[in-house]
């Protein structure tokens, strides 16, 4: 008798594991580590000075240049110890960058705008910079730092590149590597092929000035190895390129903007080799990727050889776009440890939810993603795209293989795709371990396309009302 209910106690108990097992899918028990990841970042702290620009020569007149006041702001500000340049509501004119220094805070006033040149001397002399993942020297973004700690962009106020397809934007041009549908524009960018084949050759770093006559169009926000970053409620709007780029930095803050600009590589935010990032209630509505998580393109990305890792995205809306959480494609560096959750992401020119994107001559690996509660209204293409063939038309050189692993999403409800899944990996490379569980996928219009996936799991998805089996 005792044997016999200890045969049904131990029966019981193996049903109740399973069971527990079953629920505590890959996503939910991996999110203690972006707990953790928040917990890291270190904030920047600034002392209690405040520099009016107005101070400096600042004019409140669209007409009138006050980037030599914004500069000598933030240089007296910098050298007494740090402190808040305070821009005062108005509508002020940069012929030039705005350059952050050691332990400043640029705060524009509610109310305060800042339109910047479209004259692209004024962005010269060249500066350290990366354009599309390789390293160069070449126009300065409009806001640049370059081995700052601690700095700071915030406020109410309105950040304006004025990019359009009258000035920077036509800059894409002509080439091989595509043109913009409606550019006015038939110029070739010379400086695009001559930058990637340097990469492929490892010319020196000092080799590669660019600049002026070779058409590689700035960011609008760049910063170089910088420590402790703080971007918080500006908008920006219409950058010539990429809007927002920190490239090998540490524990960066992004918190409550609003980035809109529908130009050609209108990517909204695109870390770089960065580590320790927190991205929380912003809005982007742009002509690319509204996040694109980036680490180096072929030779540089493998030379650097600095991932992206540890970043939270949080609470955030993504309207147009390319994408709305995007791996890649310069990716060469690596990526791993990214967190989203609580998103909205709908428009009927958003292309797709999540993407991961590379290929054979990138390279790269990407792993530990992870996704949940994301509620996606429509999308063009796919809930879900990985693909290691990307662009591979337009590559060359040897070839090294990507890798991608541990794609897990869970509570995931969209609306309307073409869809669901778009999986495509390498016969030489697989996509291993992606995982879909607790979600709602509705509107689908084909089936979905599984190539080259080892590990596809699925668990009380429906797509269309109905079971989804792989």
């Amino acid at each position: 008798m005792i044997k016999k209910y200890t045969t049904a106690i131990i029966a019981l108990l193996s049903i109740v594991l399973l069971s527990c097992a079953k629920k505590d899918n890959p996503v939910n028990s991996a999110w203690h580590k972006a707990d953790e990841i928040v917990k890291s970042i270190v904030k920047p702290k600034f002392p209690d000075k405040s520099f009016d620009v107005l101070d400096f020569g600042a004019i409140a007149d669209s007409t009138y240049n006050s980037n030599r006041a914004f500069t000598e702001a933030i240089e007296k500000c910098s050298a007494d110890g740090g402190g808040t340049v305070v821009v005062p509501t108005g509508v002020y004119f940069s012929a030039g960058p705005i350059k952050l220094l050691d332990n400043v805070r640029f705060h524009l006033e509610d109310g305060a705008v800042i339109n910047f040149s479209t004259e692209p001397s004024d962005y010269l002399p060249v500066v350290l910079s990366r354009w599309e993942g390789v390293e160069l020297y070449n126009y300065s973004a409009l806001i640049y730092a370059n081995g700052a700690d601690n700095i700071a962009l915030t406020g109410k106020g309105v950040l304006n590149g004025k990019a359009s397809a009258e000035n920077w934007w036509p800059w894409k041009g002509k080439t091989e590597y595509g043109f913009e549908e409606g550019m006015p524009s038939q110029l070739d960018p010379p400086g695009r092929p001559k930058l990637l084949n340097m990469n492929n050759t490892d010319a020196p770093l000092e080799t590669r000035i660019f600049g002026e006559g070779s058409y590689l169009r700035p960011n609008f926000f760049q910063t170089i190895d910088c420590k402790n970053i703080l971007i918080e409620d500006v908008k920006f709007v219409d950058s010539p390129m990429w809007f927002i780029n920190p490239v090998l930095c540490e524990n960066i803050t992004v918190r409550g903007i609003t980035v809109v600009g529908k130009g050609p590589n209108n990517d909204g935010l695109d870390p770089e080799s960065c580590k320790n990032v927190l991205i929380e209630d912003c809005f982007f509505d742009t002509g690319d990727d509204c996040i694109a998580i980036k680490s180096g393109r072929n030779n540089d990305g493998r030379r650097i050889n600095v991932p992206s890792e540890n970043i939270v995205i949080r609470n955030c809306t993504m309207h147009d776009g390319h994408g709305g959480i995007v791996m890649g494609s310069e990716i060469s560096g690596g990526c791993k440890n990214v967190f989203a959750e609580n998103c909205l992401m709908d428009s009927p020119n958003l292309d797709r939810a999540l993407r991961i994107k590379t290929n054979f001559f990138r390279g790269g690996s990407v792993e530990n993603i992870y996704l949940r509660n994301i509620t996606v209204g429509e999308v063009k293409e796919a809930i879900v795209k990985i693909n290691l063939n990307y662009d591979i038309k337009n590559e060359s050189g040897d070839k090294f293989l990507p890798s991608v692993k541990n794609v897990y999403l869970t509570d995931i409800k969209s609306s309307k795709s073409k869809h669901a899944f778009f999986l495509e990996g390498l016969e030489d490379s697989n996509i291993k371990n992606v995982g879909i569980f607790n979600s709602e996928l509705n509107g689908v219009e084909q089936e979905s396309i599984l190539h080259h996936v080892i590990n596809f799991e699925t668990e009380n998805v429906k797509v269309n009302g109905k079971q989804f089996n792989n």
